[in-house]
């Protein structure tokens, strides 16, 4: 599948976004970031920087974080922490296409009592990442392949002693599963294309 803008919209605007039925504490969001790459519409991702702290520690996401009070809403907070993780002003250099269902955060295969809703973005012109500490690269991935099978995948985890396998895309070093698979997987599903 190789999706047009139009394609995009027409997904984005099926219907509205889902909420969690029952509501955490604690709110986050990320940006779905997509451009014009030269194979077609490409999709941002970022890897994580390696944090004891972070319970997402080396893994590939989306730039996004916590809602802070000073945040207008949660399209604010994709922004604010899309500008502060990887240097892009997505006010002035991009369009805000829709809203993704928001999902309940897992960490560790346990549920965490905060949610995350992603805005899908449409950037408007190119420009040159500024990673913080909290990031260690960018990757624009296309998004046809991610939304075909070709690169669905498996990994495996280790918890506890076990080796437990997860859903994934693979695209060369790129592994995207866990928290950032399901949101993709949302965006997925609004193109008709099945998990």
């Amino acid at each position: 599948m190789d999706p047009t803008w139009t394609d995009v919209r027409a997904a984005l605007a099926a219907r509205a976004p889902a909420q969690v039925t029952d509501p955490p504490s604690s709110r986050a969001a990320v940006a779905l970031i997509l451009r014009d790459g030269a194979q077609g519409i490409e999709v941002l991702f970022i890897r994580r920087a390696e944090h004891p702290k972070d319970p997402w520690s080396g893994q590939m996401a989306f730039p996004g974080g916590r809602a802070e009070p000073g945040d207008a809403d949660l399209r604010a907070t994709a922004i604010r922490e899309t500008r502060e993780e990887i240097g892009v002003d997505l006010t002035a250099a991009a369009e805000p296409l829709g809203g993704l269902d928001e999902v309940r955060a897992m960490a560790r295969l346990r549920p965490m009592n905060l949610t995350i809703t992603p805005f899908v973005f449409r950037l408007r012109e190119p420009f040159e990442p500024v990673p913080s500490d909290e990031v260690r690269s960018v990757h624009w991935l296309p998004l046809g392949e991610l939304l075909g099978t070709a690169r669905r995948s498996t990994m495996d985890y280790a918890h506890q002693g076990e080796s437990i396998q997860f859903p994934c895309l693979r695209i060369d070093e790129v592994v995207i599963w866990g928290l950032t698979y399901r949101m993709f997987m949302g965006f997925q599903e609004r193109f008709g294309v099945s998990a």
